[in-house]
């Protein structure tokens, strides 16, 4: 598995709107898997297809402590939100920096897994601001943005 190079503010290409992935595919797959690596290999708990300068509508995510719990999330959609907190995030496009950032505490999410299998869930607190995080690199927002509003 290769670690793949990650995008860097102020580096134009993380402004690109990504495109939904039309169907998932053994290249994307791979990719999925590369991007964990490259996650792993960073340190962090979430990456975006973006980031490495795919700019289609995927994601991974591990926020357990172990490494244990990654999760791959294909053209998510956020059908429900409830709660504010407010949390304190790093980027890895964004490197030593950190931004306070209001989140919905819970949001229910609709999403296609690695698999193909269409899915509906809910997720509360880290996993739910880890997800919103990575959901607004999809629109070309980074953490810089919410410490310039």
């Amino acid at each position: 598995m290769e670690i793949l190079d990650i995008l860097e503010f102020p580096d134009p290409r993380l402004r690109i709107k990504s495109e939904p992935v039309e169907e998932v595919t053994e290249a994307l797959q791979n990719l999925a898997a590369e991007m964990a690596v490259t996650m792993y290999a960073n340190s962090g708990i979430g990456l975006a297809a973006p980031q490495v300068n795919v700019h289609k509508r995927m994601m991974v995510i591990d926020t357990s402590k172990e490494s244990e719990d990654l999760m791959v999330f294909v053209n998510p959609e956020i059908i429900s939100r409830s709660g504010e907190m407010n949390t304190i995030e790093g980027c890895l496009s964004v490197p030593g920096l950190q931004a306070k950032v209001k989140r919905s505490k819970r949001i229910n999410l609709k999403f296609t897994d690695i698999e193909g299998n269409d899915k509906t869930k809910t997720f509360h607190n880290m996993k739910s601001a880890c997800i919103q995080h990575e959901m607004d690199h999809f629109d070309g927002k980074i953490i810089i943005d919410y410490i310039a509003s």
